[in-house]
């Protein structure tokens, strides 16, 4: 337990017309600034999670968080990117610099705007987190990537629509009650289940209620060392964290086993001296359903090929043995690339401080997070419990 996160903020995704990235981070800085009760010249360093790729013709974005005032000024401030985990990489930098004594206060934010770029040029962008020597003609862009995941899946195991439509159905209806989330409808399960004008096939297996969304938005968190940090209002602490980094080729792994986010998880249980048992929820990477099916398997809820019962057992339901993003996840949430790991950071320590008004977890005290880049390449697992 080295450190802390002590404020947060959080913008609204979605389709962000009159907001840039610098906006978004300049308005997410100030607000976790604020909740944490820290002045801006007390942050020692500075971490953005930004993705970019194409997406914003401003690059070189890290001194972007300098704009929210000029007390934050020469101070030290780096941009990490590592795909759809590019929140958590920025997350797991300003720890590190807090366990090397380098820093005792350090903001990390994340951030992207999406929506502003035509359609195939997204389709383009997200490719480029693909091997894109082998992968980047996969019909359907990233989701292609996915569907061939699923196809792969179904193959295997057997056809997993209902499954994959409980996964959908779950987290839409759980984002309802989350004020910052992009689509706030409960669909039920039988429009996620059928195809329809309004719900067609997207790529393989997948419909449009299996896929994540194209979005806008930021967030942010303050880390603080525990000593700092227990001289504050709140700390949720870090019980652990994990960062394992696959093979980027599909080809060279069994893409069904998810292995990397498998290790991550045990290295993070481990580290913290819990099992999956004691979590009170999971915030996990849905960017598709059937990536949250596997990553059931992953995390060890079942065995190889049954995550469908996991879900068919109601056991990451809201008020199941194990609730599995009651924030919406991605699938509702909404993606914005580089913001993505630190919403999961920012949300699950609402979560743990009682304060996440209705997508509340009763009684909730440890809370895990797993943000994937990629198809299963960049996997991070955080563990938070509230120390204050």
């Amino acid at each position: 337990m080295t450190a802390c996160i002590v404020g947060l903020a959080h913008s609204r995704f979605g389709k962000l017309d009159t907001e840039t990235v610098e906006s978004l981070i300049v308005q997410v800085t100030n607000d976790a600034l604020a909740d944490a009760g820290i002045e801006a010249r007390d942050v020692d360093e500075i971490v953005l999670g930004h993705f970019n790729a194409g997406f914003s013709p401003q690059d070189f974005t890290a001194s972007l968080v300098l704009q929210a005032s000029p007390d934050l000024r020469f101070k030290r401030a780096t941009r990490v990117e590592n795909a759809c985990a590019t929140g958590s990489a920025a997350v797991h930098q300003g720890l590190k610099s807090i366990e090397a004594r380098q820093a005792r206060i350090v903001l990390v934010v994340g951030a992207e705007q999406m929506t502003t770029t035509p359609g195939p040029e997204i389709g383009r962008n997200l490719l480029k987190a693909s091997y894109v020597r082998d992968e980047a003609n996969i019909e359907g862009g990233f989701a292609g990537i996915f569907g061939k995941i699923a196809g792969l899946y179904f193959q295997k195991y057997g056809d997993q629509s209902d499954a994959l439509a409980m996964i959908a159905a779950k987290n839409h209806k759980n984002g309802v009650g989350n004020p910052y989330a992009q689509m706030r409808k409960d669909f039920g399960f039988d429009f996620c289940r059928a195809e329809s004008e309004k719900n067609p096939y997207v790529a393989g297996p997948l419909k449009r209620t299996d896929c994540s969304l194209v979005s806008d938005g930021a967030a942010a968190i303050v880390l603080a060392d525990v000593e700092t940090a227990l001289r504050l209002d709140k700390a949720v602490a870090f019980r652990s964290s994990a960062h394992v980094q696959d093979f980027l080729p599909m080809a060279k792994r069994d893409i069904l086993k998810f292995e990397g986010c498998s290790l991550a998880w045990k290295q993070a249980l481990a580290n913290a001296g819990v099992t999956l048992d004691d979590l009170s929820f999971v915030e996990t990477h849905d960017c598709f359903t059937i990536a949250e099916l596997i990553e059931y398997e992953a995390m060890g809820l079942a065995p190889e090929g049954q995550g469908a019962r996991v879900i068919a057992d109601g056991i990451t339901q809201k008020d199941g043995r194990l609730p599995v993003n009651p924030s919406g996840g991605l699938k509702a949430k909404g993606h914005p690339i580089g913001a993505t790991g630190v919403s999961m950071h920012a949300l699950t320590a609402m979560q743990l401080l009682g304060k996440a008004g209705d997508i509340q977890v009763k009684d909730a005290r440890l809370g895990g997070i797993f943000n994937m880049g990629g198809a299963a390449v960049a996997n991070y697992v955080s563990i938070l419990e509230r120390i204050k």
